[in-house]
């Protein structure tokens, strides 16, 4: 008897943690989030001037002259496939270790990219962040330093002055969380749209 016993209080709590902890806990949230941080909570997606919709959460790729490098982004597009076959585009990491060869080759490949790119900066390091990837595989973030260190190029290249790229990315940099946690950072795509007139 003492064993259903138990056998049901447990069962009971099972229930009541579901509910409270899968039910009640994500509606609240979600509702949280959909009247205090809706832009936020859908995507941070903007529309341009072109019609389409960005999300200001996902980089993208750009190497021309006339745009503003990010991080290296590490996109996926042959693991996964929908039922009708189209292509499920996905990003992480590149799992390879920071002491391996490979991801030296990676690294000075990439800085020799960049160094080619930005002759002005000869001797200068080059930002860390423009020659590795982040842990999400596609974040558009990259440090005010790394910015800067483009600022002559993209002037060279758009036919704007060095301060109107500035300015550029001063409207799109985003200070430390609530004045003190991490870092500035600069969101590259959102430069790129504003570079292009789309924003």
């Amino acid at each position: 008897m003492k064993c259903i016993e138990n056998w049901v209080k447990g069962f009971a709590l099972f229930v009541g943690a579901t509910l409270v902890c899968g039910a009640l806990y994500t509606a609240v949230v979600t509702l949280v989030a959909q009247v205090a941080f809706p832009y936020q909570a859908n995507g941070s997606f903007v529309e341009g001037s072109d019609g389409n919709r960005y999300s200001m959460l996902v980089g993208q790729s750009y190497s021309d002259e006339g745009h503003m490098w990010g991080r290296v982004q590490n996109y996926n597009a042959e693991t996964f496939v929908g039922e009708d076959g189209s292509i499920r585009l996905w990003a992480g990491p590149s799992n390879i270790s920071p002491a391996s060869e490979d991801f030296e080759s990676s690294v000075a490949e990439r800085v020799a990219e960049i160094r080619a790119a930005h002759p002005e900066h000869a001797g200068e390091p080059v930002p860390s962040d423009l020659v590795t990837c982040s842990g999400s595989g596609f974040d558009p973030h990259i440090s005010p330093a790394a910015a800067e260190y483009q600022v002559e190029r993209l002037a060279k290249n758009t036919g704007k002055s060095e301060e109107e790229i500035r300015a550029i990315i001063r409207e799109c940099t985003d200070g430390p969380q609530f004045g003190i946690l991490g870092d500035a950072t600069v969101n590259v795509l959102k430069v790129n749209l504003m570079l292009d007139g789309i924003l």
